[in-house]
């Protein structure tokens, strides 16, 4: 058996398209409109909100009952009809809710290795983590008392790391991240939320809260419950509260108060991120799979994955370090940070190309970050394929340039505005870089020959006052 494959009977491997090349697969929420940002009265949030946009890069991984098969993450067990919620295999809905509900019997990640995940995405350059406690199906990675819908109910629940969101979430700490805990509010598995009295037509509460207000109550204890067992202790202090499902309100679960409540305790300047839900709670915005058109200067993060999926799939398409690193520059330009989707594998692990990939991100962030952390804004951030950040002090402006992945490195780089005075290095070695300046304000910059082909080049300079 291929170490990265799982042997799936005839309907698993016809099933949920997710090896489709160009696909982008997913729902994904909106941004929240600019002028709806609301900035946080907590000074403790505010100093944490800060840390966070030091950071730049972080990792967003989604495992869970999808990953078995290799399917698009939960949403196949919705019933709305779009075309990347497929359901191969001939089977009728409720079956087919059947033999996804029962892969918690087959989800036995015998070689799950936290250690090799946080190496991997510190080796990246990566800075801060967030991790999938639950997604929207209802299976639990952390051992919930309140549903028997957990890794820790399964076949891995005899082994001693079973409790895999807190070995996660401590991997991560022994190496400093940044710790996000995403959570799904809405539970398709709850019957609470969709309860089997009647049909689950949507991804919604499948019933009139008004007719039963007491299933209504029922699903805001659970899910608060929930919150409350991964905000107690048992693992351990987070930064980041990532909550998805944006069709229920943090309102709906109660958020103020146990948001208060973690602030006041063990989670002192705790990030909320009640996704697309604009307001109080949604400390910093989310652009799902895409990047914001111009520079937004509020905490925001794009979302977005190194392949087509949030999880993982066979044979997939993987970004390349190029355009990994492309995203990175544009996404600090315009204010925000880039959180990437991997998807470990089935038995737990990081496959070989996202490592092979990473690798070279990171090999390029540990001789070119200086261009990408701690960074700031610039009023003027882009002219054509050169991206521009300032040192949060603003004595030092930097220069990505992004050039085309296929062919030479570029001799010489051009852009108008942003003049330099003085020297000017390219941050790979220090390299003193020869430069001028013409009459119509347009910067030449030469460059030295031997540079990475299709690799972006990152230069600091002192901005002319």
């Amino acid at each position: 058996m291929n170490l990265y494959r799982v042997a799936l009977p005839a309907l698993l491997l016809l099933s949920a398209g997710a090896n489709a090349q160009n696909a982008v697969q997913g729902f994904v929420h909106e941004q929240s409109e600019a002028n709806s940002y609301v900035w946080p009265a907590d000074t403790a949030v505010l100093n944490r909100l800060d840390k966070w946009q030091d950071l730049k890069f972080g990792v967003l991984f989604h495992f869970g009952l999808y990953s078995v098969p290799g399917i698009v993450e939960s949403w196949s067990v919705c019933s709305e009809d779009v075309d990347w919620i497929t359901r191969k295999g001939n089977l009728p809905y409720d079956k087919y809710k059947e033999w996804y509900w029962s892969l918690k019997d087959s989800l036995n990640p015998t070689e799950f290795n936290p250690d090799q995940w946080a190496d991997v995405m510190e080796k990246a350059g990566m800075k801060y983590m967030v991790f999938t406690t639950k997604h929207h199906d209802g299976f639990c990675n952390f051992d919930t008392r309140l549903t028997d819908f957990k890794i820790t109910d399964g076949p891995f629940s005899s082994n001693k790391k079973a409790n895999i969101s807190k070995e996660v979430f401590d991997a991560f700490r022994r190496k400093n991240f940044m710790i996000g805990c995403y959570f799904s509010k809405p539970d398709w598995h709850c019957k609470w939320f969709w309860n089997p009295e009647y049909a689950t037509p949507t991804r919604n509460i499948n019933y009139k809260k008004n007719r039963h207000p007491e299933w209504w109550k029922n699903y805001q204890d659970f899910t608060a419950g929930q919150l409350g067992e991964l905000l107690g202790g048992d693992y351990g202090r987070f930064d980041i509260l990532w909550l998805d499902g944006g069709w229920i309100k943090g309102d709906d679960i109660g958020l103020d108060s146990i948001l208060l409540a973690a602030r006041g305790g063990l989670h002192p300047g705790l990030i909320a991120v009640d996704r697309s839900i604009r307001g109080k709670n949604e400390n910093y915005q989310t652009p799902e799979r895409g990047i914001p058109e111009t520079q937004l200067n509020y905490p925001w993060e794009s979302c977005i994955t190194l392949s087509n999926d949030w999880g993982w799939v066979p044979d997939a398409p993987f970004k390349s370090p190029a355009k990994v690193l492309a995203m990175l520059a544009e996404i600090t330009a315009k204010g925000g940070c880039l959180l990437l989707g991997v998807g470990p594998t089935p038995q737990g692990l990081i496959q070989p190309e996202v490592v092979e990939r990473l690798e070279v991100v990171g090999e390029w962030l540990r001789k070119n970050g200086e261009a990408v952390y701690s960074t700031r804004t610039t009023p003027l951030y882009n002219d054509g394929s050169t991206w521009f950040t300032a040192s949060k002090d603003g004595s030092s402006l930097y220069a990505i340039h992004i050039p085309a992945e296929e062919g030479r490195a570029p001799e010489t780089i051009t852009w108008s505005g942003n003049m330099p005075k003085g020297r000017m290095t390219l941050l790979d070695g220090n390299r003193k870089l020869g430069y001028k300046v013409d009459s119509n304000g347009v910067v030449s910059v030469k460059l030295p020959a031997g540079l990475p082909a299709g690799m972006p080049i990152a230069i600091k300079f002192t901005p002319e006052r």
